[in-house]
């Protein structure tokens, strides 16, 4: 292929409202996965990009290895893009060559350096379907790239990321490697809820319509740009396949890790406080429920019913458990009823805020007060059940045994639950019962 000297920093509008990928622009959800043609096209299927930045040695043996890899293994038309972050040496020169003696090969050069930076011009510009990257050192094994994309061409999945991580995956590399790897993905996990297991490795790839979605969201250029892409793409909903690799380190690699570390940590935070605000328009990459068209062709049907009521119970349970041992703490120094309507009050306050972020995504501080007065008015009827059953077991018993009064509370509450979930999705909540519905595939907190 022709040298490209730039590309556009991202995809715009032609005269008929559609990205010059070709790909739709417009607002409301991402369309539904489908499996890619398998016919012959003039159009590669997969676009692979190789990030550089000064790799005259190893560029040239990286290239021809994979597009050696990829004409002999993969079934579908490919291409394979160079992406010069402003190199100084004789990189340019190189790629030039490779650009010019493989049809299948094209070279980019960007003035400005940057992971992140690379990627997001090159996926942007490409009209390839599937996008992906790997390190140009080529730790990861190849037999892995089949692996890697072969869901998203069927139309199964929305990303997928090598792992080294996976209990089946085999590395070799240091210690000190090892542990800042280990340290960082459980950083991940713990702030921001991440459930993928491994955010650095450099093998991913990417469906080209959630790319053309995703990317504006992501504000990295260097090294976080994966973790930032793979966190919202997690928080939106999007399915995430990953392939344990078999990796080697190479030990002239030119990552500056402390430096790579810090500006991950100051992303982390950056991020966290986005998703913890609700600044992010996560919506935007919310799937239909699936591709058979009778799903499409349902109307009237309260969607995500099912996946709200396994958060509700989730919570639930947890709010019992939390007033059931108030209860007992406070029957200690008064009388059922004040025992009961302090449990109440305070597990229900509890109950409510956890219903409003789990149960329907509602984030922020907009409407909170509103809603935790609904939830009082959700809660006095609750009492009203709780107490009500107290009496009649007081005239009935006389007086009753500790667990006595539990298993009748326990019975009432359960009644009381039911008639919860109802208020709180048809009144408290009315806005967000559906629309929550399409923005997740399921409780992003319960992951």
């Amino acid at each position: 292929m022709t040298t490209t000297d730039s590309l556009r920093s991202g995809p715009g509008p032609g005269a008929d409202g559609r990205s010059t990928g070709g790909r739709s622009t417009s607002g409301g959800h991402l369309p539904v996965r489908e499996h890619l043609p398998a016919a012959p096209s003039a159009v590669p299927v997969l676009d692979v990009v190789v990030p550089v930045y000064n790799e005259e040695k190893d560029l040239r043996p990286c290239v021809l290895r994979l597009h050696d890899h990829l004409s002999r293994t993969f079934p579908y038309a490919f291409r394979i893009t160079v992406a010069d972050n402003a190199s100084t040496d004789a990189t340019p020169a190189v790629a030039a060559r490779l650009a010019a003696e493989l049809r299948a090969v094209r070279y980019v050069r960007l003035e400005e350096k940057g992971r992140g930076r690379a990627l997001r011009t090159v996926w942007s510009d490409s009209d390839a379907p599937v996008l992906a990257y790997m390190d140009v050192d080529l730790s990861t094994d190849l037999n892995a790239l089949l692996p890697l994309v072969a869901p998203l061409i069927s139309g199964h999945s929305d990303l997928a990321i090598g792992s080294r991580l996976a209990r089946s995956a085999r590395v070799v590399r240091g210690s000190k490697r090892e542990f800042i790897s280990r340290a960082y993905n459980l950083i991940l996990r713990s702030s921001l809820a991440a459930g993928f297991s491994d955010a650095q490795c450099g093998f991913k790839a990417i469906r080209s319509e959630v790319a053309e979605r995703l990317l504006p969201m992501v504000e990295d250029s260097g090294w976080f740009f994966d973790t930032e892409l793979l966190v919202l793409a997690e928080r939106a909903g999007l399915r995430i396949h990953e392939v344990p690799v078999d990796w080697i380190d190479d030990p002239d690699s030119t990552v500056h890790i402390v430096r790579t570390a810090t500006e991950d940590l100051k992303g982390v935070w950056r991020v966290g406080r986005a998703l913890a605000v609700g600044a992010l328009p996560l919506d935007r990459l919310a799937r239909p429920f699936g591709d058979d068209p009778r799903d499409r062709a349902l109307t009237g049907v309260p969607r995500g019913l099912a996946r709200q009521l396994v958060g509700f119970c989730v919570v639930g349970v947890l709010s019992t458990l939390f007033y059931l041992a108030l209860y007992s703490l406070f029957r200690l120094g008064v009388g059922p009823q004040l025992a009961n309507g302090g449990a109440l009050l305070v597990s229900a306050v509890a109950n409510t805020a956890a219903n409003r972020r789990l149960t329907f995504g509602v984030r922020g501080r907009s409407g909170a007060v509103r809603h935790q007065a609904q939830g009082l008015v959700v809660f006095a009827i609750g009492l009203a059940l709780t107490s009500g059953s107290l009496a009649a077991l007081g005239a009935a018993t006389g007086s009753p045994s500790h667990s006595t009064e539990l298993a009748v509370l326990i019975t009432a509450n359960l009644a009381a639950t039911v008639l919860r979930f109802l208020l709180l999705r048809a009144w408290v909540f009315p806005a967000h019962a559906d629309a929550h519905a399409h923005t997740c595939s399921e409780p992003e907190d319960l992951r």
